[in-house]
């Protein structure tokens, strides 16, 4: 069965945006599945869209602005 984006529900969403980045946490269920936290990152291209890339590493300052939004996620679980 092929991936159905009207079937992803999110309970909570919320983005961090930094300079040329920007981080989401949310909690999705799909098909009324278990709700699980989901992190992602975008990065602004030189046009100015936001394109999907591997969360990957962390700064210090990400994760300090990051780790609240988690916590408030896990609320929603």
């Amino acid at each position: 069965m092929p991936y159905d984006q009207s079937l992803d529900v999110a309970s909570f969403k919320e983005v961090k945006e930094f300079e040329d980045t920007r981080i989401t946490v949310g909690v999705f269920s799909y098909n009324d599945g278990p709700k699980k936290l989901q992190i992602a990152r975008e990065n602004r291209s030189q046009e100015g869209e936001w394109r999907f890339a591997k969360l990957g590493r962390m700064s210090k300052d990400e994760v300090k602005e990051v780790v609240p939004l988690i916590m408030k996620a896990s609320e929603h679980m």
